[in-house]
């Protein structure tokens, strides 16, 4: 029975894989054809750390363009974005007080705050702190230029991370001066109003962007507003120095209406916890961070780079810890952290074939002062449960290098060498502590340039994954009797992995990877009870799966764009664990075979898109299908599975120096009813997170050059 209903899965491989099976392969993808048919691979930077077709390089890695973060969006999360990456989770929960849920081949499926297993950049900057931990909320969208999103093996050469990497860039200024502003309105009374200046002048560029955001929210007590901010400036200091400052800062509040039970989501989707409404639970929050990029170029084979950042954050959350009355708690986190990264990069020749070598060096610091104090509906009492100090680093060192063996054969090599440091300092009692992870991890690869328009390519690496201080925050969920989780070990993976890239005639390019994913000692929930979260080490699990990606271009400007993830996301081990439920304990019991909670086994995403150049009006129609979702290790409940329409259009218009655009997006245009995201293991059963039914989004914006 398991064996059809996987052979169930692959159908729409087959389906995509008819539908591209004509057209013979071009013999130059580089060739220009007619009526801009032409289809390219895009440049990325995330590899291999410089410049390069993805096409050529033996990662599976996608670009999402401007226009897909931008037009017809509301630009406050990237699961708006994400959705449209094979190989990749990105869940809207419908409610800001957490970051989306983020997941790469099911990396970070178990996150209940933030982003685990996905380490987070924009400009080589990181947003991923030194336990490993990531708030991507602080990333203006209307400010970036594309999103890199890299999975497999290779994603180990940046650290303390087993999934993958998700690098944000932000736009180049333009040549001239662009001052611009624009409204957003929607559905749940939303409404956002940006303004911009850009240009370059006198050797600098600079680019200064500020949005601000609210909404009622689509359930009961779920309204919320941010604003935040983007500057970044590039100074051009000689022709081999160039200078980029880029500074992030955001600030907002938003009420949190927890998840509910099947019965709840059953009666009325739109509600909020009732212990949401009893506690009041919410968050608010904050974060500055400013980063600067040294780049220079010693001589043509050898350069440098400098990039080093600071920052911090102030987060506020109230809690429920009762469903029976208005006892909560406020946890507290004021945070300064730094970093930096000095990267050295040599090319030349060996052998008489080209190669690529960096080796750097990296440090890391994180400075947590955390308070827990009890809150009664909502309100402060003053009793402390928790007052201390978390101090995380890391100190790494890394070497990543390409060689051009033959002249159609690159081999790609490196290794990291990761230190991370977990220090607890209790200000109330004698919970102290620290805990220190080593781990060297290599990564190989190679790509076969079969053809000028088909390469082949495998890898294979080792990963590495820390527990993060929001996951060894508690031994137990009753916070007011338990230290710090100190005994969690780092989670040790073995990749993977194999594709194709190809360019199929002149329109069409198409990418496939096939990976397998073996993993020790996975960080995975022990319980979570009104927000309290445990966390343990499960014994093995695996992973195997397939991703797909298929971009065409036809003739009068209309483009296809598909991708599929299938994934087998399994424990591979029994194994049992105690937990709290209703004051006493309980062994659970995890069989082999389970999905691990949270991992989709299909996603699909298709668009249709058109443009009339004459009269500036653009068109999309996007479908979406996910596959049922189990909420906890014994499989015991499930999310159904779910296919959604949205349908996007704009006109865009030129009038000397103006340039004004106007868009409509209508997301979920059927009323579907569907969970949009999950709480993994929850211990009162209130696993789900209901999304929004049909709404809308209409956005004006006008721009003046000079």
């Amino acid at each position: 029975m398991h064996r059809s209903r996987f052979h169930l899965k692959l159908i729409p491989l087959a389906v995509l894989g008819i539908w591209n099976s004509g057209p013979a392969m071009a013999e130059d993808a580089s060739t220009e054809t007619r009526e801009g048919l032409q289809v390219v691979s895009p440049v990325v930077v995330t590899a291999t750390r410089a410049a390069q077709r993805s096409f050529d390089l033996p990662v599976a890695i996608d670009v999402v363009s401007k226009e897909n973060i931008q037009d017809g969006q509301a630009q406050m999360t990237l699961s708006e974005s994400l959705i449209r990456v094979p190989g990749i989770t990105a869940q809207n929960r419908t409610q800001m007080a957490q970051d989306p849920q983020i997941s790469t081949r099911g990396f970070g499926a178990r996150s209940a705050f933030g982003v685990r297993g996905v380490r987070v950049y924009v400009d080589g900057i990181p947003l991923t702190y030194p336990d490993g931990s990531g708030q991507p909320g602080s990333v203006d969208l209307g400010a970036m230029q594309g999103i890199e999103v890299m999975r497999g093996p290779f994603s180990a050469l940046y650290g303390n991370s087993s999934g993958g990497v998700v690098q944000l860039l932000t736009e180049n200024a333009p040549s001239g001066h662009e001052l611009s502003a624009g409204v957003l309105f929607g559905s749940y009374n939303t409404r956002r109003e940006n303004a911009r200046a850009a240009g370059t002048a006198d050797g600098l560029e600079y680019l200064i962007n500020y949005s601000n955001y609210s909404s009622d929210g689509y359930r009961d007590h779920s309204r919320n507003k941010k604003e935040q901010g983007t500057a970044k400036f590039r100074f051009n200091l000689n022709e081999d120095t160039k200078l980029t400052t880029l500074i992030n800062w955001f600030d907002q509040e938003a009420d949190d209406p927890l998840g509910l039970t099947l019965g709840e989501t059953r009666a009325d989707r739109k509600q909020a916890a009732p212990s949401a409404l009893r506690a009041d639970t919410r968050v608010s929050r904050s974060q500055t961070q400013v980063g600067f990029n040294l780049e220079h170029n010693i001589n043509a084979n050898n350069s440098i780079n400098l990039i080093s950042y600071v920052g911090n954050r102030r987060n506020e959350q109230y809690l429920s810890i009762s469903q029976l009355n208005g006892n909560g708690r406020a946890s507290s986190i004021e945070r300064e952290f730094w970093g930096t990264d000095l990267r050295w990069n040599n090319k030349g020749e060996l052998l008489n074939r080209p190669y690529n070598i960096s080796f750097g060096i990296t440090y890391g610091k994180m400075n947590d002062d955390r308070l827990d104090i009890v809150a009664v509906n909502g309100i402060k009492t003053g009793a402390l449960n928790r007052d201390e100090e978390n101090i995380a680093t890391n100190s790494d060192k890394y070497l990543q290098a390409q060689w051009s063996v033959l002249e159609n054969v690159d081999l790609h090599f490196g290794a990291r060498r990761t230190k991370v440091r977990l220090e607890v300092d209790d200000h109330l009692g004698s919970n102290n502590g620290s805990v220190t992870y080593e781990k060297t991890t290599p990564v190989g690869g190679m790509v076969w340039k079969v053809t000028p328009t088909w390469n082949i390519y495998t890898n294979y690496g080792k990963g590495f994954e820390t527990p993060t201080f929001a996951e060894a925050a508690y031994a137990t969920v009753t916070p007011t009797v338990t230290g710090p989780n100190l005994n969690l070990k780092p989670s040790e993976s073995r990749n993977f992995e194999i594709g194709t890239k190809a360019f199929v005639g002149s329109n069409t390019v198409a990418n496939l990877t096939l990976f397998n994913i073996r993993t020790d000692d996975e960080i995975v929930v022990q319980q979570n009870i009104n927000n309290n979260v445990t966390y343990m080490n499960a014994s093995k699990t695996k992973r195997n799966g397939i991703e797909l990606s298929i971009d065409s271009k036809f003739a009068n400007n209309i483009a296809v764009f598909g991708s599929y993830t299938l994934l087998r996301a399994k424990f591979d081990d029994t194994y049992s664990y105690p937990v709290t439920r209703f004051g006493s304990t309980v062994i659970n019991t995890v069989q082999s075979g389970n999905y691990i909670p949270g991992t989709y086994r299909s996603q699909i995403y298709g668009e249709v898109a058109w443009k009339h150049q004459a009269s500036g009006f653009n068109t999309a129609f996007e479908a979406r299908h996910n596959s049922k979702v189990y909420t906890d290790d014994q499989n015991s409940e499930s999310a159904r599975s779910y296919t959604l329409f949205n349908i996007r259009a704009g006109f865009q218009q030129k009038l000397q120096n103006w340039r004004f655009s106007e868009y409509v997006r209508v997301e979920n245009i059927f009323d579907k009813d569907y969970i949009g995201s999950i709480r993994v293991n929850d211990g009162n059963s209130r696993f789900y997170e209901p999304a929004a039914g049909r709404n809308w989004l209409l956005g004006l914006n006008a721009t003046y050059i000079f």
